[in-house]
């Protein structure tokens, strides 16, 4: 029996469309949003199942379908015997960069030594604003296909080993990765958009928290469906969903006034804002990214690092 090629992607819709093209492989739709929450640096195995299931009921009020989990990974199961390559699709934002991560590492431990490469999107030809897999036409996403990324050792050691500080407690450590070239074009903007999702040291707010109330400042806006238009399309290398961005929403209410066809801000928004006050535990001091708490630490611009939130600090 010949091998086939394996194909990873980030979403059913993007492996609907190798579908639709008739690009030949199977294919394993990976179905996670590991950039928010707790991760253990052993992907697949019972505590971190446990950690990820409890992660997604209580913040998404998502039941992990742990047999759809199974059924997927279990493609990786002798794949030096069925597979003669594996092929990543995963887009230029930190949503898909996580997973990415994620994926190589879980390649990586099982002990799988076949050829990787990287189908990715972002900067296209003819486009304007960076782009994801899914939104390119059929002759784009073909093209991104026969111009995909052969990934050596030491992109695999890369990704192992961020993956590791990610699920680790000092983030800093990523600094590093920022400046280090490597087959990953878009590995640097997210691991700067990474640090930046914790608060700002002086206003609590990180960078999507404050850009959504910039646009209720700076924008008409009429209903908190219309304003998770803006933030959606306004993210920069985030690559946030709708029901992550929606959350976000709800947990800046406390600086939003919601009225018939109109949110605007309250004296408290308009604060936060102008950095009089650190918010910081009034918007989400529950969430983690990785292996820390997002509240635990916040990040210095005049350092440009973390560093630990005040009462965390001894």
């Amino acid at each position: 029996m010949s091998k086939q090629l394996l194909h990873i992607t980030n979403s059913g819709h993007l492996s609907g469309r190798l579908t639709e093209l008739e690009i030949p492989g199977e294919q394993l739709t990976w179905q996670e949003l590991f950039c928010e929450g707790p991760t253990l640096e052993t992907i697949h195995c019972k505590e971190s199942i446990e950690v990820r299931k409890t992660f997604l009921h209580d913040f998404y009020d998502v039941d992990l379908d742990l047999k759809k989990v199974d059924i997927e990974l279990e493609k990786l199961d002798d794949a030096e015997v069925k597979y003669s390559e594996i092929i990543l699709w995963f887009d230029y934002d930190l949503f898909s960069h996580i997973n990415m991560l994620a994926v190589i590492s879980l390649i990586h431990q099982k002990k799988i030594k076949l050829p990787i490469s990287l189908v990715c999107s972002g900067r296209i030809p003819g486009n304007k604003s960076l782009t994801g897999l899914t939104e390119l036409n059929t002759s784009q996403l073909i093209n991104q296909y026969k111009n995909k990324v052969d990934l050596n050792e030491d992109d695999i050691d890369m990704a192992t080993t961020v993956w590791g500080i990610y699920c680790g407690k000092d983030h800093n450590l990523l600094k590093p990765f920022i400046v280090k070239s490597s087959s990953f074009k878009y590995l640097s903007n997210c691991l700067k958009a990474h640090l930046e999702r914790f608060p700002n040291s002086k206003d609590g707010l990180n960078i999507l928290e404050r850009n959504i109330l910039e646009i209720v400042r700076d924008n008409t806006i009429k209903s908190k469906h219309h304003l998770l238009g803006y933030a959606l399309n306004y993210q920069g290398y985030y690559g946030y969903r709708d029901l992550q961005l929606a959350r976000f929403i709800d947990k800046l209410s406390v600086f939003l006034i919601d009225e018939e066809n109109s949110i605007t801000l309250n004296r408290d928004g308009y604060e936060a804002l102008l950095s009089q006050h650190n918010f910081s535990k009034e918007i989400d001091s529950e969430m983690y990214f990785g292996g820390v708490k997002k509240y635990d630490f916040q990040f210095s611009k005049p350092l440009n690092k973390l560093v630990k939130t005040v009462s965390n600090a001894n």
